[in-house]
């Protein structure tokens, strides 16, 4: 697990010495990325250079440094990852004949590019990566990222100039970077509290998941236009989705239970080889659950797990973990975490993300993550559970607009709805208006109850539902000044993520059509992993961990995982009004039930308490009205209210505050 940085100057009219000092200023950005090792390397004849800052997992040796160049000489390259078939690679190319020095899985990549070409090695490859290699034949660069998104991988251009990195930092750090805010990139942000499509600077984005660019030296056309050119995916996970009838697994319950279970010890046991202390998060919920199991299953000692806890009994899962990893007989360390240790994770976060970031478990997660390094060097995490198996309570409770945990509730949401259904389309709305006012005033249960109903007669549909429950700000061109668009058209985007599901708006909605609810569902888990799970628990994961020189390893994760998940008929995944069924029978087969059978807690912290306390006077001095205004991004007036709203208890509007609140401290840190 690295940092790597470089660029490609078309107008080649630099020195090698000029371009080493830029690249390495740029790797050197990186450093908590790879604390152990530093490398550069250019060609000033094709104007390319290589940047590397490295955190020895495999070949700790120096035959492990990077950048790389095939033996050969054709190919030279910067990797940050770890491919977990490189020995049976390996293997293959020295039957080939090629020569290897050394043992690491960066040789293994560079042979095989030059022995087989880039894409087809990287077809090959199990892992997760991001690449910049060098062809000094064809004189082209090709940036790569892993199929699902694991490793951060950023493109940039600037007239003759193309910057590529790990993190933004080390673009800001070549003499070509111009730092445009993105007023798009804003919306987008404040919507969903993370970016997945584009970063927060014009003529900068990232690498896709499962994609490659390849930037020719001599294509003039390029050179001459301003944009990135298109990317080339060499796996598809639309493609998957769209195929899961055509390859879905035909064998029994029981024989997928045992199919699942054997990929993933095979997919966790892979990620349990380094040369440094291994160890794993745990959380005592399924995922993590299953993850150390499996890693206990292969290991002739106590695997180290690692669990914080709070103060605050509503977000403390630590009791749980403890009793996993008492069964498991792991070495279980658990620290319990008071909120001012938390609190001073804040003021690092600018500096961690390098842009804005809204999901406030960053500061759990980067808790753990330094746990966890001062006993280790790589942990395994129980990340993409729920988004393979249908995991989320929001999967379910986007299906029925009326959902509650107690059937009084239900019941005065029914007879409401069916209240304002019968009035007149402009007295329903007249009416829908006041009670969202209403909302908004301590009334108590029943204006919250009108307020809400209100809202789901408005919506269009089920996705509609789904990706409004999941959206922050609405009306986005009365919150950011000089936004060219306002909310998306929310079915639009879900049959753009993956057209075969484009005839859910054909299909019944009534929810007892157990056929519909699956499509539905599907859609969801297909938008979720190509949107939320690389754009904020995966970036969440990279940046937090990697902010204190920890690999994060996700087992969940390996394609083949996921390839098996969306083969399987909906029924293996889903029972009842319940998620991830055979997760929690294969991990059934290792930890009592009663151990992980209840309802999922969310890693999280106070937020909205802590805004309302100790971090008022912080907040307020971001989202001051004569600073909103002299900065120029956001209209004040929608801000203050709900941050008025929010300082008397009227309604808690954390998430969207936190959201403004991240961007403002971004900001702060990068004017």
């Amino acid at each position: 697990m690295c940092g790597l940085a470089g660029f490609l100057n078309a107008s080649r009219n630099q020195a090698a010495d000029a371009m080493l000092s830029i690249v390495g200023r740029m790797a050197d950005t990186l450093l908590h990325r790879g604390p152990d090792d530093m490398g550069t390397w250019c060609n000033a004849e094709t104007g390319i250079a290589l940047g590397f800052r490295r955190l020895s997992i495999l070949d700790l040796s120096p035959l492990g440094h990077q950048p790389m160049t095939s033996s050969c000489g054709r190919f030279v390259i910067a990797f940050n990852g770890e491919i977990y078939n490189h020995d049976e690679l390996r293997d293959e190319l020295v039957a080939d004949g090629r020569p290897f020095r050394g043992r690491s899985d960066t040789e293994v990549l560079v042979e095989g590019f030059a022995e087989w070409g880039i894409e087809p090695t990287i077809k090959r490859c199990l892992g997760m990566f991001a690449i910049a290699a060098w062809d000094n034949h064809r004189q082209e660069l090709t940036l790569i990222r892993d199929r699902l998104g694991k490793k951060p991988l950023y493109v940039a251009k600037f007239g003759p100039t193309v910057l590529f990195a790990s993190e933004l930092k080390a673009l800001r750090a070549h003499p070509a970077f111009r730092g445009e805010i993105n007023r798009e990139a804003i919306g987008e942000f404040l919507r969903q509290s993370y970016l997945s499509s584009q970063s927060i600077y014009r003529n900068i984005m990232p690498v896709r998941p499962g994609t490659s660019i390849t930037i020719k030296l001599d294509d003039d056309q390029f050179w001459s236009e301003s944009t990135i050119p298109r990317e080339q995916e060499y796996w598809s996970f639309r493609q998957i989705v769209a195929n899961r009838k055509i390859q879905q697994f035909t064998g029994s319950y029981d024989e997928a239970v045992e199919r699942l279970d054997q990929l993933l010890t095979d997919a966790v046991g892979r990620r349990m080889v380094a040369d440094v202390p291994l160890g794993a998060f745990l959380s005592g919920g399924i995922d993590s659950s299953l993850v150390v199991a499996l890693m206990q299953k292969q290991s002739s000692r106590p695997v180290k797990t690692f669990t914080i806890g709070f103060e605050e009994e509503a977000y403390n899962e630590a009791p749980f973990a403890r009793q996993v990893a008492n069964h498991l007989k792991t070495d279980h360390t658990e620290v319990i975490v008071t909120s001012n240790e938390a609190r001073d994770v804040i003021p690092l976060l600018p500096q961690l993300f390098d842009e804005p970031f809204g999901d406030s478990s960053e500061i759990p997660t980067y808790l753990v993550s330094h746990l966890a390094r001062r006993h280790v060097t790589v942990a395994l995490s129980g990340d993409g559970g729920d988004e393979l198996f249908c995991g989320y309570r929001r999967y379910f409770e986007a299906l029925d607009p009326f959902s509650a945990n107690d059937s009084t509730t239900r019941s005065a949401f029914l007879r409401i709805a069916g209240l304002l259904h019968s009035m007149p389309p402009f007295v329903r709305t007249s009416f829908g208006r006041t009670c969202q006012v209403a909302g908004r005033l301590p009334l108590g249960r029943l204006a919250t109850l009108f307020s809400r109903a209100s809202d789901v007669l408005n919506e269009k549909g089920p996705n509609d539902r789904y990706l409004r429950n999941m959206s922050h700000w609405r009306n986005l061109d009365k919150v950011v000044v000089g936004l060219s668009h306002t909310d998306r058209d929310w079915a639009a985007i879900l049959t753009d993520e993956d057209p075969s599901l484009a005839r859910r708006a054909e299909v019944s909605t009534n929810f007892s059509n157990v056929a519909a609810s699956e499509l539905f569902q599907q859609g969801w888990q297909a938008y979720d992993t190509l949107n939320y799970l690389p754009g904020d628990i995966l970036t969440k994961v990279d940046r937090a961990s990697m902010g204190v020189s920890l690999e994060a390893r996700t087992p969940l994760l390996d394609h083949r995982v996921v390839e098996f998940a969306w083969s399987l008929p909906h029924a293996f995944k889903v029972q009842g009004r319940s998620g991830k069924r055979i997760l929690r029978d294969v991990l059934a087969r290792y930890v009592p039930r009663d151990l992980f059978e209840r309802p999922k807690v969310g890693f999280g912290v106070p937020i909205g308490d802590w805004l309302r306390g100790p971090l008022r006077d912080w907040a307020e001095d971001l989202i001051n009205e004569a600073r909103l205004k002299r900065e120029g991004f956001f209209n004040p007036q929608p801000i203050r209210q709900k941050w008025a709203e929010h300082l008397h208890g009227r309604i808690d509007w954390c998430y969207l505050l936190w959201d403004v609140l991240m961007f403002q401290a971004w900001l702060e840190k990068y004017p």
